[in-house]
C-alpha cells in the first residue's frame, strides 16, 4: 500500500472505497504521513522522556480481564447516565486544542463526526473556531465547554457566560496545566501552535479578553493569550469561584490524587476527571488509570469519575470501566483520523472504538453497563 503524502487525504488518494487503517498505530503511521512534522510532533509527543506517556500505556497492560461465559449477551446496552443525562455509550470526545493543524476544518469536522454518532464533544479554550461555531455544527449533541482558567477573570467568566448561551451542558475545568510542561519535542522543532496563531479563536472573540488588549495586532494578541493561560496561582478558591458564576454542572479535569478528588468534592465539583494530560505535562508522574481505582474509592460514589489518559481500544474503555470510571475520553486517536481523512477519519476511529468496545463487553459476559462493576480484574 503507498503511503500517503503529506498534502493528500486519505479519500482524495485512495478514493471512497479505500482501506481505511484498523489499527490506533496504523492510524498514527497515516497520520504522521499527513501532517507537518512540528504539527505531528505536537499532538504526538508527550513530557521529557515521556515516562508519564509510556506509564499510560503499561498501565493498560498490566489490568486484565476474567472474563465469564454462558450468559445471554444477545442485546448488549451501552448507555450510561452521567448527571442526569443518558449517553449513548461511555465515551467522550476529549477537548484538543488548536485542531486546525491537523485539518483546515479542525474542530468543526471534529464536531460532525461526534454528533452524527450522537457522542459527547468537549471543546476546548485553545480551539481554531469560536466555541459558539463548534456548538452550532454539534446542533443537539452533547457537548460540554473545557476552560483554561484565566490570569485576567473576566475573562473565563466571559467564556463561561458564551458556553452557556451556546448551549454546552458543562464546564470543564482543567487543572494540571497551570504552566506547560517540557515538552522537547516541540522545543527541538520549534513549534509553537499559539505562535502560529491556531488557538486565538475564543479569545479574539471574547468581548472581555479584546477590552485588556492595548492594541489588535497579532503579536499583541498572542502575548496576551499566553499570559492568559499561564497561571501558577490558580487554586481551589477558583474553583469555588466559578461555582458562583455558572448554573452549569462543573467537572475538574487533572485529577490523580485521591486528597485532590476529596478536596473537589469539598469545593463543589459535580463530576472528576482523572488523567494525567496524556503524559503532556508532569513527566515521571504515575499512570492515570493505576490512580483510578483510588480516586473512586475517595469520592465514595457521591460524584462520577470521569478517566483520560491512554484510551487507544475498546478494551481500554471496558478495562477503565471496570475499574470504577463512569466514562472515558478518547484523545490523540480522533486527532489522527482528523489528519488523515478530516471527518470522514474522525468518524471512522470512533466507530471501530465503539464496535470493539461492544464486542469486549459482550466477550467478557457483559449485556449492560450496569453490569461492569462486576468484572474481576486482575493485575499483574
Amino acid at each position: 500500500m503507498n503511503i500517503l503524502t503529506s498534502q493528500d487525504t486519505f479519500t482524495a488518494k485512495y478514493g471512497t472505497d479505500g482501506q481505511y487503517p484498523l489499527s490506533p498505530e496504523e492510524w498514527e503511521r497515516y497520520a504522521k504521513e499527513c501532517m507537518d512534522p512540528g504539527a505531528f510532533g505536537y499532538i504526538q509527543s508527550g513530557a521529557g522522556g515521556e515516562e508519564s506517556m509510556k506509564a499510560n500505556e503499561k498501565a493498560f497492560k498490566r489490568w486484565q480481564i476474567k472474563p465469564r461465559v454462558l450468559r445471554d449477551v444477545s442485546a448488549v446496552d451501552t448507555n450510561v447516565e452521567i448527571m442526569g443525562r443518558t449517553y449513548s455509550a461511555p465515551v467522550f470526545v476529549a477537548p484538543v486544542g488548536v485542531q486546525k493543524i491537523a485539518h483546515d476544518e479542525g474542530e468543526l469536522a471534529s464536531a460532525k463526526a461526534t454528533a452524527s454518532l450522537q457522542l459527547p464533544m468537549i471543546a476546548s479554550t485553545v480551539s481554531s473556531y469560536p466555541l459558539e461555531e463548534i456548538a452550532s455544527v454539534l446542533g443537539t449533541s452533547p457537548k460540554w465547554f473545557q476552560l483554561y482558567w484565566s490570569t485576567n477573570e473576566k475573562v473565563s467568566y466571559s467564556m463561561i457566560r458564551r458556553a452557556e448561551k451556546a448551549g454546552y451542558e458543562a464546564i470543564v475545568l482543567t487543572v494540571d496545566t497551570v504552566t506547560l510542561g517540557w515538552r522537547e519535542t516541540d522545543l527541538r522543532n520549534g513549534y509553537s501552535p499559539l505562535k502560529r496563531g491556531f488557538a486565538s479563536a475564543n479569545y479574539v472573540q471574547d468581548p472581555a479578553f479584546l477590552e485588556s488588549l492595548p492594541d489588535r495586532e497579532e503579536e499583541t494578541i498572542i502575548d496576551y493569550i499566553e499570559q492568559n493561560i499561564n497561571h501558577p496561582a490558580l487554586n481551589w478558591e477558583d474553583v469555588k469561584s466559578i461555582k458562583q458564576h455558572t448554573s452549569l454542572p462543573l467537572v475538574i479535569k487533572g485529577i490523580l490524587h485521591p486528597e485532590d478528588a476529596k478536596l473537589a468534592l469539598k469545593y463543589g465539583a459535580d463530576a472528576i476527571i482523572v488523567s494525567n494530560h496524556g503524559g503532556r505535562q508532569l513527566d515521571g508522574c504515575i499512570g492515570a488509570l493505576d490512580a483510578l481505582p483510588e480516586v473512586v474509592e475517595a469520592v465514595e460514589g457521591k460524584i462520577p469519575v470521569l478517566f483520560d489518559s491512554g484510551i487507544r481500544r475498546g478494551i481500554d474503555v471496558l478495562k477503565a470501566l471496570a475499574l470504577g470510571a463512569a466514562a472515558v475520553l478518547v484523545g490523540r486517536p480522533y486527532i489522527y483520523g482528523l489528519a488523515v481523512d478530516g471527518e470522514s477519519g474522525v468518524k471512522r476511529v470512533l466507530e471501530n472504538l465503539l464496535q470493539e468496545f461492544k464486542l469486549s463487553l459482550t466477550l467478557s459476559g457483559i449485556a449492560s453497563i450496569k453490569e461492569v462493576s462486576s468484572i474481576e480484574m486482575v493485575k499483574q
